[in-house]
């Protein structure tokens, strides 16, 4: 995968069920737990300081409000895949999973295994911070 337009095509391709697209960002909605709970994933490119090309994957999980920073950095510290960050959310601050990848050796079933990992992992840490509740 050598860009985000490879990235865009192999989604449309696999059938997730894309609810946004924008020309640097794909909103995907995925469906858990026989489609009673439903996480957002965002796909989108960024650049390292080279100007090299990754490929962020993240979840909104909770609103920031009330947040126990201390739990966020524990996660932070134990977590194998991704990390904890605060992304902007219609203009509210929430807590974001993420995980950036070089496009570099990325091919088609690591993208699938990020966007379901992120997916699921971020829709239990929601359920768990919103006392089972689902943001979407």
């Amino acid at each position: 995968m050598r860009n985000f337009e490879t990235i865009r095509r192999h989604i449309k391709a696999s059938g997730f069920h894309i609810k946004m697209e924008d020309e640097d960002v794909l909103c995907i909605e995925l469906s858990l737990e026989q489609g009673t709970r439903h996480q957002a994933i965002f796909l989108s490119e960024l650049d390292d300081d080279d100007g090299r090309p990754y490929l962020r994957v993240s979840t909104a999980v909770a609103p920031t409000t009330g947040l126990d920073a201390r739990r966020a950095l524990v996660f932070n510290w134990e977590s194998r895949v991704g990390y904890l960050g605060i992304g902007d959310l219609d203009g509210v601050p929430y807590l974001q999973l993420c995980e950036n990848r070089p496009y570099d050796g990325l091919d088609p079933a690591e993208v699938d295994r990020l966007v379901l990992e992120i997916g699921g992992l971020g829709d239990r840490m929601e359920r768990m911070m919103s006392a089972g509740g689902d943001l979407l």
